[in-house]
């Protein structure tokens, strides 16, 4: 087995491991705590806990005060309320999975931001209005890479796991077009993923990635370090 080989298996293997240690609630409807809020969860969807990405990256990200902000991979909506209750005048937050797209919806009705968020089914950006444009977009990225023939079973794995690297190596080509002028393009990685291969999925899209802010923290008894970027040409 060769050394690349060796590492792919151990970061799939943390990945697993990760499922099986913040895996899904699967009774009904139930609610978490993050940031000093209350957060609604529909069953199957990720729950983002004290530790996780999620919890740093909502509060390190730059927002566009009075502008229009586009979460991909908004999770149960944590970060795209926030945006709304700190300054953007418009949210966009998409998601791959129907549990995610539920439970922001129902955070973004408890926390009252109804009129600034919209909410919907997305595959990045494949199945957004055309046309539209954004100050500032960003996504906390699914940092394991998955086999190209891995079947997701549940739809927290989503949040995990991509196939192939290949929904990031999409983000990474497409966001650009999906800016207004003088907008910012963000995304995260954080050290249980390969940076080696996102730096080269950067290089192939002609783009490339600046460190904003970091911040090293121990999640399911691993050391990580989380990292957000800004995609620049």
């Amino acid at each position: 087995m060769s050394q690349q080989s060796s590492k792919f298996d151990e970061r799939y293997r943390i990945g697993r491991k990760l499922v099986d240690e913040l895996g899904p609630v699967d009774n009904a409807n139930t609610t978490f705590d993050l940031l000093g809020m209350e957060w609604d969860l529909v069953p199957g969807a990720y729950a983002p806990a004290p530790g996780t990405g999620t919890e740093y990256y909502t509060t390190a990200i730059p927002y566009p005060q009075g502008g229009r902000f586009l979460e991909i991979g908004c999770g149960a909506g944590v970060t795209a309320v926030w945006a709304a209750l700190h300054g953007c005048a418009h949210v966009t937050a998409t998601d791959i999975t129907e549990t995610a797209v539920e439970s922001t919806a129902l955070n973004v009705k408890r926390h009252g931001v109804e009129q600034k968020v919209h909410v919907q089914r997305s595959d990045v950006f494949a199945d957004l209005e055309p046309g539209q444009r954004f100050d500032t977009i960003f996504w906390n990225c699914s940092v394991i890479e998955a086999p190209r023939d891995f079947e997701f079973t549940q739809d927290f794995e989503w949040a995990i796991f991509d196939r192939g690297y290949t929904a990031l190596s999409r983000y990474l080509a497409e966001v650009h077009g999906w800016l207004l002028p003088g907008g910012r393009a963000l995304v995260t990685f954080n050290s249980l993923g390969d940076l080696n291969r996102i730096n080269q999925l950067a290089a192939d899209a002609g783009v490339r990635l600046t460190r904003l802010d970091s911040a090293t923290r121990r999640l399911t008894g691993e050391e990580v370090t989380y990292n957000v970027f800004e995609i620049t040409r």
